[in-house]
C-alpha cells in the first residue's frame, strides 16, 4: 500500500515533469523516491520529528510493578524504569496501556484469590498515578474519545490492558468489574494454561490442557464482548487463537506480537492467524520484544538457554516433566519436583545473563520495522499498531525505553510511510478497534 503512491509519483515525474513542483506542495508530508534524493538527512528527520509530533503515539504494552506507584516513589520521576512520565514526554510518547499482569499459577481457590489480590492492587495503583499522584500530567482513558480529549489538553493518556484472566477465577462477573475498573483488553491465558485458555507454551511439546478455549473461555468472549472489552490472542495458542476469532462477534487484537515467518517464536503469529485476524477485522500490535523481532537473536538464546538447562538439570539429577506428566505425580513427589525446579531456574537465570545475553546478536528499529512491513504487505496496513513490552521484557536497539520512541517514527518515514499511515499505525488502528468492539457492546446490550 504505502508503495502505490511512490509508483504514481514516478509515472508523473517521467510523463508530465512540469507537475513536479505542484505534487509536492500538495502533499509535503509524503515521502516519494524523488523528494528523498532531494532531501538531507536533517530536512528528513525535521520532517519525521513534525509528524511525531502531530500523530497520536500509543503503545499497548508497557507493565508495571506497583512498588512505583507510591506517594514517595512513583512515574513523575526519571526512575530505572523504561516508561514514565518524563520518558514518555522526551520521547513523545502520548499513550500508554499499562499492564494489569498476573502469573500463572494453580488453578486453585487459593491461587485465584492470590491472582485477585494482585490484579486489583494494579488497578488501584494505575487510577492512583492518574487520579492522586499526577492528574495533571495525566489521565486515564476509557475511550477513543477520552484518548483525544486528554491528549488535545496536553495531557499523557493512561490506558489498562489485562495480561491473563487467571484473577476473575472461577467468578465471572469478576470481568465486568475488571472493566469497571477501567480494563480494556484482556488476554485469556499467559506464559501457562489457565482456566480459560491453552497457552503458545505449550507448543513445543504439543501438550495442552484444553485444546484451545474451555467452556469457561467461551463464556469469558461473550461476557468481553457484551462489555466492550477487546479479546487480546498475544499469549494463547494457537487453537485458542483461531477460535477465539471465530467466537467473538467484535474484532479482536494481538496486543504484543510480531510476525513468526520473520522470528520462529512461539510468541509471534503465523500467516494463518495474521490472515484471521485480518479477517475479523482486528490489529495486530508489532512488539518491540529483541528475540521476537530478530531471528538470529532467538535462535542463539534458544540455543544457549536449552543447553544450559540440560547440564543444570543433569548436575540436579531432574527429568523436566510435561503439565501431564506433573498432574501424574503423588503430592510428596510433585513438591520435590517443584523444589528441584525453582532450583534450576535459580541457577539459570544468573548464568543466561553471563554466558548468553550479552553475546546474542542485537535487535534493532530497523528489525522491528520488517516486522511491521511484512504483516502490513500480508494483511494491510489497517490491521498493524505497536507496542514495546517495555518495563515486561521488551526493548530493542533504539527503542530501548520511552525516550527513544521518535526512532520508530523516524524509521517509518525513511522507508516511505506517509503521516497518514504512520498516524494509523501509532494509534488510529487500534482506537478504530476500541470503537468497534465498544460499538458492538452497545448492539449486544440493546439486544436483551
Amino acid at each position: 500500500m504505502k508503495h502505490l503512491n511512490s509508483q504514481k509519483f514516478l509515472a508523473v515525474v517521467l510523463f508530465f515533469g512540469f507537475l513536479v513542483s505542484c505534487s509536492e506542495s500538495e502533499n509535503p508530508a509524503q515521502t516519494n523516491s524523488s523528494t528523498a534524493t532531494a532531501e538531507t538527512e536533517e530536512e528528513l528527520v525535521a520532517r519525521a520529528q513534525g509528524i511525531h509530533d502531530r500523530v497520536i503515539t500509543l503503545d499497548t504494552h508497557a507493565d508495571i510493578s506497583t512498588a512505583n506507584f507510591t506517594a514517595t516513589r512513583n512515574y513523575t520521576q526519571d526512575l530505572d524504569t523504561q516508561v514514565n512520565l518524563p520518558k514518555m514526554i522526551a520521547g513523545g510518547l502520548d499513550v500508554a496501556w499499562f499492564i494489569v499482569y498476573t502469573g500463572q499459577d494453580s488453578l486453585d481457590d487459593a491461587g485465584y484469590a492470590a491472582a485477585y489480590a494482585n490484579a486489583i492492587d494494579k488497578f488501584d495503583a494505575i487510577h492512583r498515578l492518574a487520579e492522586e499522584i499526577a492528574p495533571d500530567q495525566i489521565e486515564l482513558a476509557y475511550s477513543s474519545a477520552d484518548v483525544r480529549r486528554i491528549d488535545a489538553a496536553g495531557k499523557k493518556v493512561a490506558m489498562i490492558g489485562i495480561e491473563n484472566a487467571y484473577p476473575v477465577g472461577l467468578d465471572l462477573s469478576r470481568i465486568e468489574e475488571f472493566y469497571e475498573r477501567g480494563g480494556r483488553y484482556m488476554s485469556l491465558a499467559h506464559n501457562g494454561h489457565s482456566q480459560f485458555s491453552d497457552s503458545q507454551t505449550g507448543e513445543p511439546t504439543n501438550d495442552y490442557l484444553h485444546g484451545g478455549l474451555s467452556e469457561m473461555g467461551r463464556q469469558a468472549i461473550a461476557e468481553m464482548n457484551r462489555l466492550g472489552i477487546m479479546v487480546d490472542v498475544s499469549h494463547p495458542s494457537k487453537d485458542s487463537i483461531m477460535q477465539s476469532v471465530e467466537l467473538s462477534r467484535a474484532p479482536v487484537i494481538a496486543s504484543h506480537s510480531s510476525a513468526r515467518a520473520l522470528t520462529d517464536h512461539t510468541r509471534n503469529l503465523d500467516d494463518e492467524m495474521l490472515y484471521a485476524i485480518r479477517d475479523n477485522d482486528g490489529v495486530v500490535q508489532t512488539t518491540a520484544f529483541n528475540s521476537y523481532v530478530n531471528e538470529e537473536r532467538r535462535s542463539f538464546l534458544a540455543e544457549g538457554r536449552a543447553r544450559l538447562e540440560e547440564e543444570i538439570a543433569a548436575s540436579l539429577d531432574l527429568e523436566i516433566l510435561s503439565s501431564a506428566e506433573i498432574e501424574q505425580l503423588s503430592s510428596t513427589d510433585r513438591s520435590e519436583y517443584e523444589a528441584k525446579i525453582a532450583e534450576l531456574d535459580s541457577q539459570l537465570f544468573p548464568r543466561l545473563r553471563a554466558e548468553v545475553n550479552g553475546m546474542a546478536p542485537a535487535a534493532t528499529v530497523s528489525d522491528f520495522i520488517d516486522h511491521i512491513d511484512y504483516i502490513v504487505d500480508l494483511i494491510g496496513l489497517e490491521h498493524v499498531g505497536i507496542s514495546s513490552d517495555f518495563d515486561g521484557g521488551g526493548g530493542i536497539e533504539g527503542w530501548n525505553d520511552a525516550s527513544e520512541t521518535f526512532n520508530v517514527t523516524l524509521e517509518l518515514v525513511r522507508r516511505g510511510y506517509t503521516e497518514e499511515q504512520i498516524s494509523q499505525l501509532w494509534s488510529g488502528n487500534l482506537l478504530r478497534v476500541l470503537d468497534d468492539v465498544q460499538r458492538i457492546a452497545t448492539q449486544i446490550q440493546a439486544e436483551g
